[in-house]
């Protein structure tokens, strides 16, 4: 008996109304101009899962950009056309989703880990130059043939034993970073990499791993980042080898550190930082400063997380000369570092004076400022910096509580300036 999928296609708990009537209407106007549609990937994996479905992957036997093209025109948005891929990207008009459509293609790959050449196919070709048999599935999307799925490769009967398992034994060569998201998909779901697949990950195929772009390794390791059980991804793919062929310095997850993933800094903080910037900082900032630059190219960091983590390296090694310093040693030897830094420091250490520093110290300042002291007839020079920072620190040590004592000790300095 062929499975069929329409119920749980139905189901708004899984597939939204909206996106329901959205793949309607694309697989209405594939079958207008004679295409047969279908989704593919991670949108049948999940729907066999009984999770609820994001990415509307769509693949038609005929010319995707065609499609896009016929969605343009009816219903508005941008369209993106990739003319060697034979695919294309609608955005649908008032909307932040974008919509692949893809031309049914077989793909042939010049040389281990370079990009693929493809050629429009069948389905079925489709399927099979898939990374793993659970995504090496299809759902019929238009008309009479709504929800018929298509498994030549038994994608199925791997989902219902938990298990992932690549198509051939050269799918890591041809694509080596296959082999991060193998190690993503077994943590996501609690499945197991098949015996056969594991052994595929082997020296031949890290060597091809190590030879990839940074751009094309960030991406992988992001999304790794973004997933709820990321510590224990990373933790597998070092244990079979993944992190140091692709850097010598990439350390092992520290797992004590999980739990943090999800502390984004409080929007009271003003401080920009998203789950994954956060998730490098933990994993990377005991790694010596001397290797954070090199580390920083391979995985083409951008400058801005480059030198947060380099900042909290330094500050790393710096916070025992600080440890007993009053609150102004504190806040002007923190001043010196990115605020990222120092909030990632501030979850591994919890030092008092990191949560301090964070919501309280960086924000005091004098009543005094550099118009108050031209104001007083002192001419301006090294002294206005001067004065300013005792002041400061003044404040933050508890010397002074109130404008009148600040004005006080502002004149015991100024007549210490003119004696």
């Amino acid at each position: 008996m062929n499975l069929d999928l329409s119920d749980l296609m139905r189901d708004p708990r899984l597939l939204p109304p909206e996106k329901r009537s959205l793949l309607s209407g694309i697989a209405d106007r594939s079958a207008a101009l004679g295409f047969p549609c279908y989704l593919v990937g991670g949108f049948v994996r999940d729907l066999l899962l009984r999770r609820p479905v994001n990415d509307l992957d769509i693949i038609v036997e005929g010319d995707a950009i065609q499609l896009g093209r016929m969605l343009l025109k009816e219903f508005g948005g941008t369209l993106t056309p990739y003319a060697p891929f034979y695919t294309a990207i609608w955005q649908p008009p008032a909307s932040d989703e974008t919509i692949d459509l893809i031309t049914a293609r077989s793909e042939s790959y010049s040389a281990p880990g370079a990009l693929p050449t493809v050629r429009p196919s069948s389905i079925e070709d489709d399927l099979r130059r898939r990374d793993f048999t659970i995504n090496a599935l299809a759902v019929r999307a238009d008309g009479e043939h709504l929800g018929e799925v298509l498994d030549p490769l038994h994608g199925r009967d791997d989902l219902q034993r938990g298990i992932i398992r690549a198509l051939h034994p050269r799918s890591f060569i041809d694509d080596p970073t296959r082999i991060l998201r193998a190690i993503r998909y077994e943590g996501r779901y609690g499945f197991q990499i098949e015996s056969g697949t594991l052994n595929w990950i082997d020296a031949e195929s890290l060597t091809v791993l190590s030879t990839l772009s940074g751009e094309r390794l960030r991406h992988e390791l992001d999304l790794i980042l973004a997933e709820e059980n990321a510590a224990s991804m990373l933790a597998r793919a070092d244990e079979v080898g993944v992190l140091k062929a692709i850097h010598p310095s990439l350390p092992r997850f520290d797992s004590n550190r999980a739990n943090w993933l999800d502390e984004i800094p409080n929007p009271a903080l003003n401080i920009s930082c998203d789950r994954e910037t956060l998730g490098y900082l933990l994993w990377l900032l005991d790694v010596p400063a001397e290797d954070l630059a090199t580390l920083s190219r391979r995985l083409d960091f951008t400058s801005e997380l480059s030198e947060a983590l380099l900042g909290a390296s330094r500050l790393n090694a710096k916070l025992p000369a600080l440890a007993n310093s009053l609150p102004s040693a504190w806040t002007f030897a923190l001043e010196m570092f990115p605020l990222l830094s120092v909030y990632a420091m501030c979850l591994v250490a919890r030092e008092p004076a990191l949560l301090e520093y964070l919501p309280t110290w960086r924000h005091i300042k004098p009543h005094t400022n550099g118009d108050t002291l031209l104001a007083l007839g002192l001419p301006p020079g090294p002294q206005y910096k001067e004065i300013l920072t005792h002041l400061r620190a003044a404040w933050l040590d508890g010397e002074v509580s109130n404008e009148d004592e600040e004005k006080k000790l502002l004149e015991s300095l100024l007549n210490n300036t003119e004696g």
